[in-house]
């Protein structure tokens, strides 16, 4: 008697650690800007709402992730980090229109505890859709066989 069940990539053990790492990560990343926010605000009103705009992106993926819309979670909480990875090193080299006091900052606390977070979230990200990616390759709704 053949008691194999077929279950979807996202649901293997695996990817759920890969998605809780991913959740945790995009909240940490959304409570950094948090508690930056106020000052952005006073110093660069357009970043505050940069800044705004990523905390609910944050937000919106980690919950995808949780809720189990796993490749669109996957797809903006990557972009998201990564474009912050890249906005910060621009912050930090060349500066920002009106935001050039933190060229040269780049041992910041916040800024290295985003970094951290960002860097978990992209390598978790980039592995997760890979294997969503293969898994689903050559087939729409590819499955993972593996005994019961």
């Amino acid at each position: 008697m053949n008691t194999a069940r077929t279950t979807t990539i996202e649901h293997e053990p695996s990817h759920l650690l890969l998605r809780g790492v991913g959740a945790i990560g995009l909240a940490g990343i959304a409570l950094v800007h948090l508690l930056d926010l106020q000052g952005k605000f006073q110093e660069t009103p357009y970043m505050g709402w940069m800044y705004l705009a990523l905390i609910a992106g944050s937000l919106v993926a980690m919950a995808d992730l949780v809720a189990g819309n796993v490749r669109r979670g996957w797809v903006v909480g990557t972009g998201l980090a990564l474009s912050t990875i890249i906005g910060y090193s621009i912050n930090r080299t060349v500066g920002m229109p009106n935001a050039t006091g933190d060229i040269g900052n780049w041992l910041e606390p916040l800024g290295l505890a985003s970094l951290f977070l960002e860097a978990i979230v992209v390598a978790a990200g980039a592995h997760a859709l890979r294997q969503i990616r293969g898994a689903n390759s050559g087939a729409e709704y590819a499955t993972v066989r593996r005994a019961a």
